[in-house]
C-alpha cells in the first residue's frame, strides 16, 4: 500500500536555521556568563567547600560487568560536552554544505583569518610559557562562538552583515582547528581494541543512514557506542559528538512540521495564513532539524552547567599575585587579547592585498580588528582545553583566571572598536 505524505496545514511552523542559531548563541551567552559568575561567587563564599564537594561527587554507572566511576565534573566535561560538540559538528556540516563555507571563494577569507588567529596566539604563548608549560599552547587558540556573537549583538546595527558572516565562518573554522588539536595532541594511550568498537559504531551509522532510518533512539544508541569506544580507547570522548554531527545527513527530515523560510521565503505568507504547504516536507534537512532540537539544550543548559563546573576559582590577593608572576597567565592572556586580533588582522590583510579574496563590502580595518577581539573571547573551549593540557593545579588556576580576564578585556575592546567604527563612518558620511 502506497504511503501518502502527511499534509502540512496551519501547524506548519517557519524555521530560519541561521537566524535561529545566532539568536540562541546570543541568548545562551547570557546564561554562560551567569554560570561563570555564580561559580566565582560560590567558590569565594563561606560555602566554598560545598562547591568543591558537589563537583567532586562520584557518580557510578553500571551495565552488567561494565562500570564507569567518574566525579560529577568529569561527567559534565566528558559526557554533557559531547552534546555541545555534537551541535558544533552539526553546525560545521551545515556551514560546509550550504552555509558560509559552502563555496571555496566565500570560505577562503574566514579560513585564512582563522588560521592566522590560531597560529599567532599559539606562538605568543610558546614564546612566553613554552619552557614551563608547553602543552598549554592550544589554550589561547579557541574562540567561544556564543560570546563572540553576543558581543556583535551588543553592537547591533553598527555591525555590517558581511562582518557577522565573516566572524561566524571564522569561528566555525576555529572550532574545526580546536577539534583536530584535541584529537591529535590531547589523546594518549590509544587502545586499538576499543577504537575498533568506535569505528564499528561509525560504520553502523553509515549503514542505518543508507537504509533510510531516521529514528533518533537508533542514532543515540550508536552514538553511545562511539562515545564509549573513544573514551576507553584513549581519545577524548567528546569527539564522538563531532563525528556524529559531521556524518549527519543533509537529506530532508521526514515527519516534521517546519519549513525553512531561508530556503523558501516565498512561502512565508502562505504559512502565516494557515494554508497547506506540502512543499515544506523537503525544505528542512536532518542536520537543520537536529540543530533546532539540540541547540537550545546546548546553549541554555549544557554550556552554562559547564561554566558553573569549571569557573569556580578561589580569588585572593595572593592568588592574583601568583598569577601575575606566572608565565602561563601571561601566555594565555596575551595570546587571546593580542594574538587573536593580530593574527586575524594580518592574515586577512594578506589575503585581500594578494588579490586572493575581496574585502567584504562595508567592512573596514577597524571592523576586522573588532571581530578579531571578539574572537579573543576563548572561554568555553579554552577552559575545556585547559583541563586537558595542564596537569599542575596552580597552572590550571592561572590559565583559567587569564581566560576569564582576557575574555572580559577582549569583549570590551571589541565593543569599543565596533561602536567606534560606526561613529567614524557616520562622521565621514556627514
Amino acid at each position: 500500500m502506497k504511503h501518502t505524505p502527511r499534509s502540512h496545514s496551519s501547524s506548519v511552523r517557519p524555521l530560519s536555521p541561521l537566524r535561529d542559531f545566532l539568536s540562541k548563541e546570543t541568548a545562551g551567552a547570557t546564561l554562560l556568563c551567569a554560570g561563570a559568575v555564580i561559580a566565582l561567587v560560590w567558590a569565594n563564599s563561606p560555602w566554598s567547600s560545598s562547591y568543591d564537594d558537589l563537583w567532586s561527587t562520584r557518580v557510578v554507572m553500571s551495565f552488567g560487568d561494565f562500570t564507569m566511576d567518574l566525579d560529577l565534573r568529569h561527567w559534565v566535561n566528558d559526557g554533557l560536552m559531547a552534546v555541545f560538540f555534537l551541535v558544533v559538528g552539526l553546525e560545521i556540516k551545515r556551514e560546509v554544505t550550504e552555509g558560509h563555507l559552502a563555496s571555496r571563494r566565500a570560505a577562503f577569507l574566514p579560513v585564512v583569518a582563522a588560521i592566522g588567529g590560531m597560529v599567532v596566539p599559539a606562538l605568543i604563548y610558546l614564546a612566553i610559557a613554552g619552557d614551563v608549560a608547553a602543552r598549554g599552547w592550544a589554550i589561547p587558540v579557541a574562540t567561544d562562538i556564543a560570546l563572540a556573537v553576543g558581543v556583535l549583538s551588543v553592537a547591533g546595527s553598527r555591525v555590517p552583515s558581511p562582518l557577522r558572516a565573516f566572524l561566524l565562518g571564522l569561528a566555525i573554522v576555529d572550532d574545526i582547528g580546536a577539534i583536530i588539536i584535541i584529537a591529535v595532541v590531547y589523546s594518549t594511550g590509544v587502545s586499538f581494541g576499543w577504537m575498533s568498537a568506535a569505528v564499528v559504531g561509525v560504520l553502523l551509522t553509515f549503514l542505518v543512514r543508507r537504509v533510510g532510518v531516521q529514528s533518533v533512539p537508533v542514532y543515540v544508541l550508536v552514538g553511545v557506542v562511539v562515545w564509549l569506544g573513544l573514551y576507553k580507547g584513549g581519545v577524548h570522548p567528546t569527539l564522538a559528538g563531532v563525528v556524529m554531527g559531521l556524518i549527519a545527513p543533509v537529506t530532508p527530515r521526514r515527519g516534521h512540521d517546519y519549513i525553512d523560510i531561508e530556503e523558501r521565503p516565498d512561502l512565508i505568507e502562505v504559512v502565516h495564513e494557515g494554508r497547506p504547504v506540502p512543499e515544506s516536507r523537503n525544505t528542512v534537512s536532518v542536520v537543520e532539524w537536529l540543530l533546532h532540537v539540540l541547540h537550545p539544550w546546548s546553549s541554555f543548559v549544557i554550556v552554562p552547567v559547564f561554566a558553573l563546573a569549571n569557573s569556580g576559582l578561589a580569588v585572593s590577593v595572593d592568588g592574583f599575585r601568583d598569577a601575575a608572576g606566572s608565565v602561563v597567565t601571561w601566555g594565555v592572556f596575551l595570546g587571546l587579547v593580542v594574538g587573536k586580533p593580530l593574527g586575524i588582522f594580518v592574515s586577512t590583510r594578506f589575503a585581500v592585498r594578494s588579490g586572493l579574496v575581496d574585502q567584504p563590502r562595508g567592512v573596514s580595518t577597524r571592523h576586522i580588528l573588532g571581530a578579531g577581539s571578539a574572537a579573543g573571547i576563548g572561554f568555553t573551549v579554552a577552559l575545556f582545553i585547559t583541563e586537558l593540557a595542564l596537569s599542575n593545579v596552580s597552572d590550571q588556576a592561572n590559565a583559567k583566571l587569564a581566560i576569564l580576564l582576557a575574555s572580559v578585556v577582549s569583549a570590551l575592546l571589541s565593543i569599543v572598536l565596533l561602536t567606534g567604527s560606526s561613529a567614524e563612518r557616520n562622521a565621514v558620511e556627514t
